[in-house]
C-alpha cells in the first residue's frame, strides 16, 4: 500500500495511508524547430501524455501513452527554382574532381549552386554523395549533371536529393518529356519509387516530400546540338523543363568548330538559341536560360544577354591555371630575378623571424 506524508498547519506530521491514489503527469505540446540540411528546417510537433498510476501492493500496473504528430520538413523558399521566379541571376562552378573538400570550399566561397558533374567528371553516384553531404554542410544547392538522359540514371540522382537535375543532349521536345517523365512519379511519369526511404525525402523523414518535390526541383535540359537548337523553342515550351542549359563546345563540335567555338557561325547558332529560350517567357511557363562561361564570352556578357544561371568556372580548370602559373612564376624568378630582389626576399624573412 502507498504512503504519502502531507504537512500540516502545525508542527506535527499526519499520516494518511491512501488506496490507490492516481497522480497525473501531462506535458504541454511543444514546437521544435532546427536545421536539418541546407534550406531544410525540421519541425517536430510533439503532444505526450504519460499518466503515473501509484497502487497498492496489490496493484503494481503503470501505463504511459505518447501521441506523436505528423513530421514536415518544409524547405526554404529561397531555392533554386525559387530565387530564379523571383528575378536574381545565380553564378555557379562545375565540380569534375569529385572532390567533397572541393566541394565544401566552393560552397563556403559563395556560389549559389555547384554542379556535381558526372557527364564529364570521372565519378557516378557513389562519388556524388559524399560531394552533396559537403555542400549540405556549406549550405549550398547542388544540381547533378546526369552521364545520359535516361530513367536509370534520373531515378538514382534524385533518389539523393539534389535541388537540380540536369540532362545533356536533349534535341526535342519528345527528348524534353521524356526527361521531365523520369523526374515524375506515376501516373504523371515513370520514376521509381523508394521515397521513404532515401536520402531525398530525408530517408523517410519528411512526410511531405511527395506534396513538395516537384515544386522544388530544377530540371534543367542542354541544347548543345545543331539539331537542339532548331527545336530550342519547343524544348522550353515543355511542361516541367525550368532551364535552357546551353553547351557551347558541343554545338560548335556538331558544326564542325571543334576547335574554334568563337566562328561566327558558332555565335550565331548560339544567338538562335538563346532568342528562343528567352522568347518562351519562363514567367509564362518557358524556360530560363542557363550557360557555360567562355574565354571569348564571359559571365558578364551572358548576363547582359538575358542569362539567369551562370557558370563561370569548373574545379580543375582554376587548379590547373593556379598550379600553372605558380610553376610559371617560380621558374621565371628563378630566371630573371635580380640581386636586389634577392636581398629584398631575405630582408623580409630577417623582419619575419626577428618579429
Amino acid at each position: 500500500m502507498a504512503t504519502l506524508t502531507y504537512p500540516t498547519t502545525t508542527t506535527t506530521t499526519t499520516t494518511i495511508r491512501a488506496t490507490k491514489p492516481t497522480l497525473s503527469l501531462r506535458k504541454p505540446t511543444k514546437l521544435i524547430s532546427f536545421p536539418l540540411s541546407p534550406l531544410k528546417t525540421l519541425n517536430l510537433t510533439a503532444t505526450s501524455a504519460s499518466p503515473i498510476k501509484s497502487t497498492s501492493s496489490s496493484d503494481h500496473t503503470s501505463t504511459a501513452t505518447t501521441t506523436t504528430t505528423t513530421t514536415s520538413i518544409s524547405p526554404s523558399p529561397q531555392n533554386l527554382k525559387s530565387r530564379l521566379q523571383n528575378g536574381e541571376t545565380l553564378y555557379g562552378i562545375f565540380l569534375l574532381s569529385f572532390s567533397p573538400t572541393l566541394a565544401e570550399i566552393a560552397g563556403l566561397s559563395g556560389y549559389d549552386f555547384v554542379v556535381v558533374d558526372m557527364e564529364h567528371g570521372h565519378g557516378g553516384i557513389s562519388q556524388a554523395l559524399p560531394c552533396l553531404h559537403a555542400l549540405a554542410a556549406a549550405q549550398t544547392p547542388a544540381i547533378l549533371r546526369l552521364p545520359e538522359a535516361s530513367a536509370a540514371w534520373a531515378k538514382k540522382a534524385l533518389d539523393l536529393g539534389p535541388q537540380g537535375i540536369m540532362f545533356p543532349m536533349i534535341e526535342s521536345s519528345k527528348d524534353a518529356k521524356k526527361a521531365v517523365s523520369y523526374c515524375r512519379f506515376p501516373p504523371a511519369g515513370v520514376r521509381g519509387s523508394a521515397h521513404t526511404v532515401v536520402r531525398a525525402s530525408s530517408y523517410g523523414i519528411d512526410e511531405g516530400y511527395l506534396n513538395n518535390y516537384e515544386d522544388q526541383l530544377l530540371i534543367m535540359c542542354q541544347v548543345e546540338s545543331e539539331e537542339g537548337v532548331k527545336h530550342a523553342e519547343h524544348i522550353a515550351a515543355v511542361d516541367g523543363v525550368d532551364c535552357i542549359q546551353m553547351g557551347p563546345l558541343d554545338l560548335s563540335a556538331s558544326l564542325g568548330y571543334l576547335w574554334d567555338p568563337a566562328n561566327k557561325k558558332v555565335r550565331k547558332m548560339m544567338e538562335a538559341a538563346e532568342k528562343a529560350v528567352l522568347g518562351s517567357g519562363p514567367k509564362q511557363g518557358g524556360a530560363y536560360l542557363a550557360g557555360f562561361a567562355m574565354p571569348h564570352d564571359g559571365p558578364r556578357d551572358l548576363w547582359t544577354r538575358g542569362y539567369h544561371m551562370v557558370s563561370g568556372a569548373v574545379d580543375v580548370g582554376l587548379f590547373r591555371s593556379a598550379a600553372v602559373e605558380d610553376v610559371k612564376r617560380f621558374k621565371m624568378n628563378l630566371i630573371d630575378g635580380s640581386d636586389d630582389e634577392q636581398e629584398r626576399e631575405k630582408d623580409a624573412d630577417e623582419k619575419y623571424w626577428s618579429e
